[in-house]
């Protein structure tokens, strides 16, 4: 029996302190703090960890500089506080990275406006980052010659941070973690609705997807962290809350490398919002939109498309204009946004305060996790504890439930693997030493592949053309990681599918071989499904 399978079973046989619905950022968050504080937890999502808003972000750990304008300085200060948490606790994971904006002449703000807004931002970030500073026309286009600087005013330089890997890996890294400390998980389990039975629990009814058999979960206190899908879970579990969520639809196109300066390049675009060209290894990600949608289930359009690459099109002297043809991959998402009942239906979501709210129906044991931003999740998942506490479980006293081993672990694990060689190994797309990526990625279990690699040298060769992973990784992923489908491994637990193109994909042998280690006999039926 598999690892999710014997978690399915679990969840069926097994009493919980904790049902967590929704295995996105939240979640996933949630599910890590309480287990590591002795709660008995259960985690299910109907799609992949990280299967829906979480795999579609910007990759960007930011503090929200354009929540400056609408005077939303308490939250900046507390984002700017957990992206710098984050930096520390995460540092082969989440980086520093410097953002240089460009002005346009034409911008309803002066340049130095814009640059004393940087500066009380990184005063509010209380100097973590490296100090902003004013470029004149001059000085942007020698710093960056790609930008089009005869509209230019000035450009301004500021740091934030970034996902060093994708956004779904680093959700599911908080899950695995959650697992490690005891949380039963399992992807491709759907709740069908929940209700409370005579003795005051929780009985959720689930559905396998794989298997298509049904079973109840019982818990004491229920949560909802089913990101855009919080309110019909609720409606289902009949829940009244004060709280509810609109939808912002926001796109990214990734397309080849755009620059070769390892820095985020940040524009107006043509209605004034912030919109960006973001590194991600050798591809640069292009974005984003901002639009009202009623259906969270939503579709990078036409518009979307001509929306982004006029916009980037128009602001860099590129030697060809980006044309749809040169999409490599698309990211296409909601962004829930917390807003009370009463606030009308047809608000500017642009104007909607980017906060996320935890609300405590506590007669029925039941919280609601509405908003949220992956800049925010240790907050998350912090403000999670004290609300379950409020309901009366106990936990264990407060301890760091988050973050890469301590040094001494981390240090044992680059001697040895510098000691075999694979600091020498580099990556041609990213330069990054195979050591470095093992430990980015894996943390403390790398150390399985190191004892792979030493028996079999083989193992550390790349198995997948142009996307930096090694043979040495897939026994682990097939056994560790519940990948159900193939668009798990290629697009959240890793982020191939961003990398390469669809048409590279379906040729490649190394895909192939990485699907036979994943799936055995249903290795076909897997590939026919990804790509059909």
């Amino acid at each position: 029996m598999n690892l999710r399978d014997t978690h399915v079973s679990r969840l069926s046989t097994e009493e919980f302190d904790v049902l967590i619905v929704g295995g996105g950022i939240n979640g996933a968050v949630s599910a890590a703090a309480l287990a590591a504080r002795g709660a008995r937890v259960a985690l299910i999502d109907a799609r992949d960890f990280a299967g829906f808003t979480s795999q579609q972000s910007s990759n960007l750990v930011w503090g929200g500089i354009k929540y400056m304008e609408g005077y939303e300085f308490g939250l900046v200060a507390g984002l700017c506080k957990s992206r710098n948490e984050l930096l520390d606790s995460f540092p082969s994971t989440v980086k520093e990275i410097r953002f240089l904006m460009t002005l346009h002449r034409q911008f309803r703000f002066h340049p130095w406006v814009i640059l004393a807004s940087t500066w009380l931002y990184w005063l509010l970030g209380r100097g973590k980052t490296r100090a902003p500073r004013l470029l004149s026309v001059a000085q942007l286009k020698k710093s960056e010659p790609l930008i089009d600087s005869l509209a230019s005013s000035a450009g301004i330089e500021y740091s934030d941070a970034f996902l060093h890997d994708n956004d779904a890996r680093f959700v599911f890294n908080f899950v695995r973690s959650a697992m490690d400390k005891g949380c039963v998980a399992a992807n491709y389990v759907a709740a069908l609705g929940s209700a409370r039975d005579n003795e005051g629990y929780w009985r959720t009814r689930a559905r396998d997807q794989v298997s298509g058999s049904e079973f109840s979960i019982r818990s004491r206190v229920l949560i909802n962290a089913a990101g855009a899908y919080v309110d019909s879970l609720n409606a289902a579990c009949n829940i009244d809350t004060e709280y509810r969520h609109l939808l912002s639809k926001g796109i990214h196109l990734i397309v080849p490398q755009i620059s070769s300066s390892h820095r985020v390049l940040a524009f107006f675009a043509d209605d004034e919002r912030l919109f960006f060209a973001i590194p991600m290894a050798n591809r640069t990600c292009i974005g984003t939109t901002d639009t009202r949608v009623e259906d969270p289930r939503t579709e990078v359009s036409d518009a979307d498309r001509d929306f982004v690459l006029s916009n980037i099109n128009a602001r860099l002297d590129l030697a060809a204009p980006l044309r749809r043809e040169d999409i490599i991959a698309e990211r296409c998402g909601v962004r829930p946004l917390a807003t009370r009942k009463s606030v009308g239906a047809s608000t500017d979501v642009q104007q909607l305060s980017r906060k996320h709210v935890i609300e405590i129906t506590a007669p029925q044991n039941h919280i609601s996790i509405f908003g949220g931003k992956l800049t925010d999740c240790l907050n998350v998942g912090n403000e999670i504890c004290d609300r379950v506490t409020q309901l009366g479980l106990q936990l264990r006293p407060d301890g760091k439930w988050y973050g890469e081993p301590g040094p001494e672990l981390r240090a044992a694990f680059f001697d040895r693997a510098r000691a075999m060689g694979l600091d020498k190994i580099v990556a041609s797309d990213t330069h990054e030493a195979l050591s470095e990526r093992l430990w980015r990625r894996y943390a403390a279990n790398a150390e399985t592949m190191l004892d792979a690699i030493e028996k079999d040298n083989t193992l550390a060769e790349p198995l997948l053309e142009q996307a930096g992973i090694r043979r040495c990784e897939i026994d682990y992923l097939a056994q560790n990681e519940m990948i159900v489908k193939l668009e798990d491994y290629l697009r959240r637990r890793s982020k191939i599918a961003l990398l390469i193109s669809r048409s590279t994909l379906r040729e490649s042998e190394g895909l192939r071989e990485a699907c036979e280690k994943l799936f055995g006999d249903e290795a076909q039926q897997r590939i026919d499904e990804y790509f059909n």
